[in-house]
């Protein structure tokens, strides 16, 4: 189920182009190398997912008596979508990698090199969501094809959602609670997982029941994904060096919401000192020093619970297996 070849032929051609901006600062050199050395082994796991459970739903009673292109269990339609679900996200990840002319630092590279990763950004992120949306005409499927639109039209707007405070003056951490942090997590880095897999059952033409499990599962999982590594720097006790993370990750926005926006503000600019630097080991203390962590950390395993309650409308098998093991990876804390 190795899924290295999906992408093979799209990113050679984006590769050609960028190997013109190594010995710049660019940081789509640093999203490309992310394609390649997979440190974190998490790259094409959406694919992974929908082909796993693809696997663990099998044909539908309505599809038993004729099942063309079926290999392993898994239609041939459901690995076009597995692959479409990749480019999508892959294009979203290339298109992050724009940077903002207006607040480049002489360090950062002359501008020309910068001017030049942005069309590559902008270009290769759109190539990728064309070949995309192709494959996605090709499956010949309306309610499909509404399905990962509307997926698409998600992560524009969570995109738009994290990015419409940064224009602000002096905006370090938005003032939200949880219930829309997990609005806004879900169009974001959810919504585009659930509703593949919920497309995925409507390729094999499985029924209402099965679709939304399958969507729940999706959404869940993501969800908890998500907790667990907005909880790394709070979780992890290896690494000496300070840990940069976002202020609207998970622990922080839960700290706020126990501690009160006011008094949060004020760690912030403690931490920030005379300096413009944050000193994010201090801002880390006091956020385990509160309820923060210990939340997420439970809001995690409740979205796991809801995760591997879903799968149980499944029947057992390998593939149902290893879809409960990979949210049992990201509920465990050591």
């Amino acid at each position: 189920m190795s899924l290295r070849c999906l992408l093979s032929d799209e990113l050679s051609n984006i590769a050609m182009q960028v190997r013109k901006l190594v010995g710049t600062k660019h940081p789509l050199l640093d999203t490309a190398r992310g394609f390649v050395y997979d440190s974190r082994n998490n790259l094409q796991m959406r694919g992974l997912v929908i082909l796993l459970i693809s696997k663990a739903a099998g044909p539908s009673t309505a599809e038993l008596s004729f099942q063309p292109n079926m290999v392993s269990g898994i239609y041939s339609s459901q690995r076009s979508l597995a692959e479409i679900t990749e480019l999508i996200h892959t294009a979203f990840l290339v298109h992050r990698g724009i940077v903002n002319i207006g607040e480049l630092k002489s360090c950062d590279g002359p501008l020309k090199d910068m001017q030049f990763g942005n069309k590559m950004a902008v270009l290769s992120g759109d190539f990728l969501l064309a070949n995309a949306c192709t494959s996605l005409a090709q499956l010949q499927n309306t309610k499909v094809v509404e399905l990962i639109s509307s997926a698409i039209g998600d992560l524009v707007q969570g995109i738009y959602y994290e990015n419409s405070k940064l224009s602000e003056e002096n905006c370090l951490t938005d003032d939200i609670g949880i219930s829309t942090w997990k609005e806004q997590v879900f169009l974001s880095h959810s919504a585009l997982l659930a509703k593949s897999c919920q497309a995925a059952m409507e390729l094999a033409k499985h029924n209402a029941e099965i679709q939304d499990m399958a969507f729940q599962y999706g959404k869940h999982m993501s969800m908890s994904h998500k907790l667990h590594s907005d909880l790394q720097p709070f979780v992890k006790e290896s690494s000496s060096d300070t840990v940069v993370f976002s202020l609207n990750s998970a622990p922080a926005i839960l700290h706020q919401e126990f501690l009160g926006r006011e008094a949060w503000i004020k760690q912030i600019r403690e931490a920030q000192g005379k300096g413009s630097l944050m000193d994010y080991k201090k801002l880390q203390e006091a956020i385990k020093a509160g309820k923060g962590v210990t939340s997420a950390i439970d809001l995690c395993r409740y979205h796991g619970n809801r995760a591997l309650a879903a799968l149980e409308s499944f029947p057992p098998s390998e593939a149902r297996s290893a879809l409960a093991n990979i949210v049992r990876a990201v509920t465990r804390f050591s």
